[in-house]
C-alpha cells in the first residue's frame, strides 16, 4: 500500500546526488522489464477496457489520465457528488492506465480507461487502510461492497483495490460473488504486515480483505530482484506478485515520487488483467486468474509459497496463456450411446409400478384363500 512520504522523496534525491532525478520513464524501466510489458504491448494496450479503482478519488486533470477518467459519487456516503481527488487513488490509476503523455508515466494498460469509485482512506496514517467505522449507519452495505456492485453494473471489466481491512463483511462477500458472476476480474493488495510482531512470531501475517475473499486475485510485492519484499504480507491470500519496492508513482500535485507497498503491486497486476480482458473480453475471471498463475516467472521451487504466491506476473506470457485457455471448451459433449468402460451397456431399468407376475400370484392366492374359507364355513354348517 502506498507510502509515498517526504522521506521517500528525500531518499530518491539522495540516490541521484545533487542532480535532478532521471525522467520517470527511465525510472520505470525496471518495472516494465520485470512485468515484460513492452512485449505485451505489441499485442494489446488495453483498449476497450474500463478498470474501476476503489480507492481515494482519482484526479482527472493528471496529464497521463486526461480524458479517460469517469468519476462516480462518494461510495462511503452514497453521495452522488464525487469527493476531492486523493493522492493514493491518483497514483494507482496512473500505474494502471497512464498514457505516457509528454514523456510522463506509462501504465500497465496505457489505453484503458478508469472508473474512479472514491471511498474514505486513512492516507495520513500510512495508506490504503479503510477507516474502521467507514460503514455508514444509513445502509447495511459497506462502501467497498457498494463500490464493487457499482463497478459491475457500470461496465468495468477489472476492479483494482489497493485497500484493506482486517475483518470480513457479508455484504462484501456477496458483492464479490455478484461481480464474479458478471465476469469482472477482482484484484487486491494483500497488505503490508510482513514485518509486524504477529508475523514474526507466527511466521504468517494477518489476512486483509478484500484480498482474502475467494475469487479475488491477491497480490504481494517484490523488489527489483524478484525477491519478496520484507513488509509484504505472507499468507494464503497471496496469488501472484509484482514490483512493490521503489516503484515510481505520479503525484496528484504534479511530478513523481516512489512508493513501497502492495498497493502499487496490485494496481500493476490489475493493468495486466486489463490487457487480457482487452484481448479476450468474454473470458471468465477464473480463467484470467489461471492465465496469470500459469505464466509467472520466478516461481518458487515448491510451486507456491505464501510470500510471492505462484510467482511474479509476466504480462506477455499471461497473454499467450490466455490465448491457449480461450481455445479450450469449458465442458465436453458426450456422443449419444457412448459410455465409460468396455462391454455391453447395462440393461435398461424396468418401468416403475407393480410386477404383473407377482400380481397374478397374489390374486390367485387370494381366490384360493376365499374358496377354502367358504368350504370350511359350508362344512361346519352341514354338521350343525
Amino acid at each position: 500500500m502506498l507510502t509515498a512520504t517526504a522521506a521517500a522523496l528525500t531518499a530518491t534525491f539522495l540516490l541521484y546526488g545533487a542532480a535532478a532525478p532521471p525522467p520517470v520513464r527511465e525510472q520505470q524501466e525496471w518495472v516494465l522489464d520485470t512485468l515484460n510489458l513492452e512485449r505485451a504491448w505489441t499485442i494489446t494496450k488495453g483498449r476497450g477496457v474500463t478498470v474501476a479503482v476503489i480507492d481515494s478519488g482519482v484526479d482527472p486533470a493528471l496529464k497521463e489520465l486526461r480524458g479517460r477518467v469517469e468519476l462516480a459519487g462518494d461510495m462511503t456516503t452514497a453521495d452522488a457528488v464525487p469527493g476531492e481527488p486523493g493522492q493514493h487513488g491518483t497514483a494507482m490509476a496512473a500505474l494502471i492506465a497512464g498514457s505516457g503523455e509528454g514523456k510522463g508515466m506509462i501504465g500497465a494498460a496505457p489505453e484503458s480507461r478508469i472508473l474512479s469509485l472514491p471511498i474514505a482512506l486513512e492516507e495520513e496514517a500510512g495508506g490504503g487502510l479503510i477507516a474502521p467505522d467507514a460503514d455508514q449507519l444509513t445502509s447495511r452495505m459497506s462502501p467497498v461492497a457498494r463500490a464493487i456492485r457499482y463497478a459491475a453494473d457500470h461496465g468495468a471489466k477489472v476492479v483494482s483495490m489497493s485497500i484493506g481491512t482486517y475483518g470480513t463483511d457479508r455484504s462484501e462477500r456477496e458483492a464479490v460473488s455478484y461481480a464474479l458472476r458478471r465476469g469482472v476480474v477482482l484484484v487486491a493488495a494483500v497488505g503490508n504486515d510482513g514485518t509486524s510482531a504477529y508475523a514474526k512470531q507466527n511466521r504468517t501475517s494477518y489476512w486483509t480483505f478484500p484480498a482474502g475473499y475467494s475469487g479475488v486475485i491477491g497480490v504481494s510485492a517484490v523488489d527489483r530482484m524478484g525477491r519478496g519484499a520484507p513488509f509484504s504480507s505472507d499468507n494464503l491470500s497471496v496469488t501472484v506478485a509484482a514490483p512493490g519496492m521503489g516503484v515510481p508513482v505520479a503525484k496528484r500535485s504534479g511530478g513523481y515520487t516512489t512508493a513501497d507497498g502492495t498497493s502499487p503491486s496490485a494496481a500493476l497486476v490489475a493493468g495486466v488483467a486489463a490487457l487480457i480482458k482487452s484481448r479476450h473480453p468474454e473470458m471468465r475471471p477464473e480463467i484470467v486468474a489461471q492465465a496469470l498463475v500459469a505464466s509467472t516467472k520466478g516461481r518458487p521451487l515448491t510451486g507456491y509459497d505464501d510470500k510471492i504466491g505462484f510467482g511474479v506476473v509476466d504480462a506477455a506470457a499471461a497473454l499467450a496463456a490466455a490465448d491457449r485457455l480461450a481455445g479450450q471448451q469449458r465442458s465436453a459433449t458426450v456422443p449419444a450411446g457412448a459410455h465409460f468402460g468396455e462391454g455391453e451397456n447395462s440393461p435398461a431399468p424396468s418401468r416403475p409400478g407393480p410386477d404383473p407376475l407377482r400380481m397374478w400370484i397374489f390374486g390367485l392366492g387370494a381366490v384360493l384363500g376365499l374358496a377354502a374359507f367358504g368350504w370350511a364355513v359350508a362344512t361346519l354348517s352341514q354338521r350343525r
